[in-house]
This record gives C-alpha cells, sequence and structure tokens, in this order.
C-alpha cells in the first residue's frame, strides 16, 4: 500500500476531525442526549485512540460532539453547521464513531458522513453494529465498519477505520468487505480473478450438493412481506389494545424485561384505571430519555386519551392490559419471534385493533 501526503507548514500530513455523541465525548448518558453541538479543538475521548492508530503524522484538529437526541431532533441543522464548520480547515478524513448499537448516534453519523463526503469531498469513514438503523440508510455511500455491538472492541473497531481511513485519503484500493472488516455495500464491481463465473458457479453448486462449505458472491438482504391488515368496519364498535416497545413496566419489573436486547414482553393490567400514575410504573430502557415517561406515563401508552375515546363511544372498548416490551437494539430475529407471539395473545383476547406506541 502506498501512502504518502505532502506534510502542511505545520508539519501535519494528515488532518482529521471526529463526530463523537455525548456518551463517547464526555459529557455523559442519556440524561444528557439533549445537549448541542460542541466544536473542540484537538481529540476527545475515541478521537484520541484514533489519531494514535492513524499515525505518520495524522492528527485529530477537531472533536465534534453533540447529544443524540439534538442532534436527530435537528439532524438538517446540525448538518449545516458540521459542514460550514469544516468547509475550510483542509481536513483530509472525517471520521464518525463507532456507533455501535446506537440508532440515534447512526443515523447522524451516517448523514455527517454522507455530505462531507458528497459535498466537501472530504473522504469519511465510520463504523455501527449490522442492526443499525443508520447503516441501511448510507451503507451504499459509504464505508461502514462493522462495530458489533460491543463496545468493549472500541479499539479492535477503530483499527479497521483507521485502516480504511488511510487507504481512503492515500486513494488506494480497498479489498472486499470480509477482508476490510466493513459491512456489504451492495455494490458490484468488476475485478479479474482466476476462475470464469461459469465454472466458479459449477464450484459453488458441487459443494453445495456434497454438503461442502461455500461462500455465494451474492448475498442480498431478503425481508418476508408483510400484507396490509383489513380496516377496521366499525372503529366504534371494536376492542382496542395499547402495545409499546417503549419499555414500560409495573414498578419492580415483575417479568425482567431487559433494557437492551429484550427476549420477553409483558402484559400490564389497566382494568378500573382511567390513567397511569408515575409512581405505579418505571421504564426499562436504555435507548432514550426515559424521565418524561417516568413522569407521566400516559406520555407512552396515552390511557388517559383512551378512556375518553371510550366514554365517548369514538372506540369501543379499550381492553383490560397492555403489552410492553423494550425495542433497543433488538436483533430482527428476536423481534421477530415477539411480534408472532404478541399477535397470538391479541388474537386469543379477541381484539380488533392494535394501537402500536414507541419512543
Amino acid at each position: 500500500m502506498a501512502f504518502c501526503l505532502r506534510p502542511s507548514a505545520s508539519g501535519v500530513k494528515m488532518k482529521v476531525i471526529h463526530y463523537l455523541n455525548q456518551f463517547f465525548g464526555g459529557i455523559g448518558a442519556e440524561e444528557q442526549a439533549g445537549v448541542g453541538l460542541e466544536f473542540r479543538d484537538g481529540a476527545v475521548g475515541p478521537a484520541k485512540l484514533m489519531e494514535q492508530l492513524l499515525g505518520d503524522g495524522a492528527q485529530v484538529v477537531m472533536t465534534i460532539v453533540c447529544g443524540d437526541n439534538y442532534a436527530v431532533e435537528h439532524q438538517e441543522e446540525v448538518t449545516a453547521a458540521v459542514l460550514l464548520k469544516i468547509k475550510d480547515t483542509g481536513a483530509d478524513l472525517f471520521a464518525a464513531g463507532p456507533c455501535f448499537d446506537a440508532g440515534r448516534y447512526g443515523m447522524v453519523a451516517g448523514a455527517l458522513c454522507a455530505a462531507v463526503q458528497d459535498q466537501l469531498k472530504i473522504p469519511a469513514i465510520t463504523a455501527m453494529s449490522g442492526e443499525n438503523p443508520g447503516v441501511d440508510l448510507y451503507r451504499e455511500g459509504l464505508y461502514i465498519v462493522d462495530s458489533g455491538t460491543n463496545a468493549g472492541k472500541t479499539r479492535d473497531v477503530l483499527v479497521k477505520m483507521a485502516a480504511i481511513g488511510r487507504k481512503l485519503v492515500g486513494k488506494d484500493p480497498i479489498g472486499l468487505p470480509a477482508g476490510e472488516g466493513y459491512l456489504p455495500r451492495g455494490l458490484l464491481r468488476d475485478q479479474l480473478v482466476e476462475k470464469r463465473a461459469s465454472t466458479r458457479m459449477v464450484d459453488m453448486l458441487l459443494s453445495k450438493m456434497r454438503g461442502e462449505k461455500f461462500e455465494s458472491e451474492m448475498s442480498p438482504i431478503s425481508f418476508a412481506p408483510v400484507p396490509m391488515p383489513a380496516a377496521v368496519k366499525d372503529i366504534s364498535k371494536a376492542k382496542v389494545m395499547v402495545i409499546t416497545d417503549g419499555g414500560l413496566v409495573p414498578k419492580g419489573n415483575p417479568d425482567k424485561i431487559q433494557g437492551t436486547a429484550a427476549t420477553n414482553f409483558g402484559a400490564y393490567s389497566v382494568a378500573g384505571r382511567d390513567d397511569l400514575k408515575g409512581e405505579d410504573y418505571e421504564v426499562s430502557h436504555g435507548g432514550y430519555d426515559t424521565r418524561f415517561v417516568q413522569e407521566d406515563p400516559d406520555r407512552l401508552v396515552p390511557l388517559d386519551a383512551l378512556r375518553e375515546m371510550e366514554k365517548s363511544g369514538v372506540i369501543g372498548k379499550l381492553h383490560d392490559e397492555f403489552l410492553s416490551t423494550c425495542g433497543r437494539s433488538n436483533p430482527l430475529s428476536n423481534t421477530r419471534r415477539l411480534g408472532r407471539e404478541m399477535a397470538a395473545k391479541v388474537k386469543q383476547e379477541g381484539v380488533d385493533c392494535v394501537i402500536l406506541t414507541s419512543t
């Protein structure tokens, strides 16, 4: 690999700008997710290690930090401010993350990388787990290192980010996803290989017939079709149930629903209640600022409003239970299972209509 950049007047060969959320920026956890955009001179948190791993005169000249909630709720404003700030810095590389399975972090990191790369023509690199929603939005236009979900492997992830970042800056060829450690981008490219396509295809077919291990050259992601449910004919006669993935549970969390990657759900009675009191409930969810729901659980499970609709005849009857689980960082296979189990209970209870509330 050839990597040689001309040093600037200050002796810096590669200027890097790194984006972090409030947690990795050292501000705090979810209670600080609303903090606004900060531009700090030099390297902060993981950006220090990134600078070290890039080596060869690389310097993180600026670390950008923003709370996840603020960044998502003001994404256009944040993106415009970041572009304006770094436009004339002479940066060689923009890095964001690693974001692991933090969805809001991943969505903003992807948006910033795409904007910097497309509008300022500065190479960008980020890292997320395969199920981070930022991946589906930006995988085709970016190199996204597969970070997995374990933040304890930050160094390993940054090693891969640095390696790809160096190649992007040096305009060196980047290998296949499995070799470089980034998530497949769904792109096809021409490449000289020893065996022609027909030979490779027959080899794979024979391996499959013999029960031997083989690797397909095309592995598209597929989702089962979900048919649109039939409309409720008369909502004024329907039995309505609330299901939430916001993690609202009675005090003590009797079903031990996990705040991340929950494996179960609970069914909790609202019979005889007109609204939900904060002192009776807690929130098992590590992915958002839960204080607002804790203060008034009706913000997540709108029992008060639905009771009024029930009394005025807008809906037929509100079911005596609501279902709750935590939707944070849950693998697709697990959420599909939970969905099937919830659907079975809905049918068993004779519910006509379900209202899904989320965070």
